[in-house]
């Protein structure tokens, strides 16, 4: 079955709840900035390169998906028409934050202003993909919509619960970066079980793409959680 809003608009719809989205973070990052001390002009250089990043690696990851179609649409069609996936625009947001840090050479983390604003932004872009894209697996559970998995309804709460915590987090865990490792390493986990309610399609061993990429992310994210979590940096020091 198809997306909840039939409409030839779909992708402006879809575009439009990606750019609130953004728009809703970059508004929680700057109240984040605001609120960890004075302001630095070197954090515009860092979102610049964490967007720039995450517009990049969602489309390469979704090309993916096309490369048996490149010989017939070309390479610019499949980048420019192609799915988009949020992981990888995850996984190009933080490299590009990385790059830009480097760039401006700033070299505190940023790691906790940028968790509580990826949740609430991912949150609301999420309702995009919900009136636009296929819903999910058939269910027949009672909150099922047209008898299928509300599959991004389930993200969309995940993300609003992980801005709660987040917040409430923000002035007890002292590590810095632990709060990005937390939610990267929380969503790894939430993604790989929902990913079963989506329509998303199986490549191998009954497992979706996300569920793979998930997989091969995991080692990163264990060392990470080691690093910041499991063994905390001493105070002062950058993660």
């Amino acid at each position: 079955m198809g997306p909840l809003l039939v409409t030839t608009n779909g992708a402006a719809v879809h575009s439009a709840f990606v750019a609130l989205g953004v728009l809703v973070a970059g508004l929680v990052f700057a109240a984040q900035a605001r609120r960890a001390g004075p302001y630095d002009e070197r954090l515009l250089v860092v979102v610049a390169g964490t967007l720039v990043g995450g517009a990049v690696g969602m489309r390469a990851a979704g090309l993916v998906r096309y490369v048996d179609d490149v010989g017939s649409s070309g390479l610019a069609d499949a980048w420019r028409y192609g799915a988009k996936s949020i992981l990888g625009g995850l996984a190009g947001a933080y490299l590009g934050a990385i790059v830009g840090k480097r760039l401006a050479g700033y070299d505190r983390s940023t790691g906790d202003l940028f968790a509580p604003a990826v949740a609430l932004g991912m949150a609301v872009g999420r309702f995009g993909c919900f009136f636009t894209e296929p819903l999910g697996r058939a269910s027949a559970l009672p909150w099922a919509v047209r008898g299928l998995h509300p599959s991004f309804l389930y993200e969309i709460a995940f993300h609003l619960l992980a801005f709660v915590v987040l917040l409430r987090l923000r002035d007890r865990v002292a590590t810095p970066g632990a709060l990005l490792t937390l939610y990267l390493a929380a969503y790894a986990g939430f993604r790989f079980v929902v990913e079963f309610t989506r329509a998303n399609e199986v490549l191998g061993l009954g497992l979706t793409g996300s569920q793979w990429f998930v997989l091969l992310a995991c080692p990163f994210v264990v060392i990470k959680l080691r690093r910041t979590v499991l063994r905390p940096a001493p105070m002062g020091v950058p993660a």
